[in-house]
């Protein structure tokens, strides 16, 4: 399966139920429920290349208030000129990396995710157009980049640990790519994606 093309990966994201997060994942963020939490959303943008499809990753700039110097998808928090929560994502991608608006298409989302700096974010899939260029915005991004799906897809790959905070049990995901290191909140929506799609 892991030699998905764009076909296959929409035909078999679209008709398996999304899965929930990792229960020991989410409970670092389990008091935040109920409460008002700001909405944003990512873009999970897939690439198809000759060598097969790709995971478009940025590295977040390391002056940012909210998790500096992260691997993250394109993102950010909802606007009130935004007509959607998907329009978001396809807002910030633009704004973050310089892709087109007529380069992004959608073709679904996984189940919002809290995240301890207190926003609902919605994972929202699409495939970008290969001959995307990127221009990327220095003031929120400090480097884009593509890992092939073979990688983010591999559970192999997906490591996780678990630690106590009070008596409770959390559980971290991490991927190693290169120089980089894929974890916290991109590595669960990662870690539900290898659930939705393979088993």
């Amino acid at each position: 399966m892991l030699n998905l093309n764009k076909t296959n990966l929409i035909q078999t994201f679209t008709l398996k139920q999304p899965v929930p997060y990792h229960f020991e994942s989410l409970k670092r963020v389990a008091h935040l429920n109920g409460e008002a939490l700001r909405k944003a959303s990512v873009l999970i943008g897939f690439v198809e290349r000759p060598s097969g499809i790709h995971v478009l990753l940025t590295k977040r700039a390391m002056h940012l208030k909210h998790h500096p110097g992260q691997v993250s998808f394109p993102g950010g928090k909802y606007e009130e000129s935004d007509r959607s929560i998907i329009e978001t994502a396809i807002r910030e991608a633009n704004e973050e990396v310089g892709i087109g608006t007529s380069q992004i298409e959608v073709f679904g989302t996984l189940p919002e995710l809290n995240t301890i700096s207190r926003f609902s974010v919605t994972p929202t899939l699409a495939f970008i157009d290969p001959t995307y260029q990127l221009k990327v915005d220095r003031n929120e991004v400090e480097e884009a980049f593509e890992v092939p799906i073979k990688v983010i897809f591999d559970s192999k790959n997906l490591i996780s640990q678990t630690f106590s905070v009070n008596n409770e049990r959390h559980r971290v995901f991490c991927i190693a790519y290169e120089n980089h290191y894929i974890w916290g909140m991109t590595a669960q929506i990662i870690h539900a994606m290898q659930k939705h799609l393979f088993h």
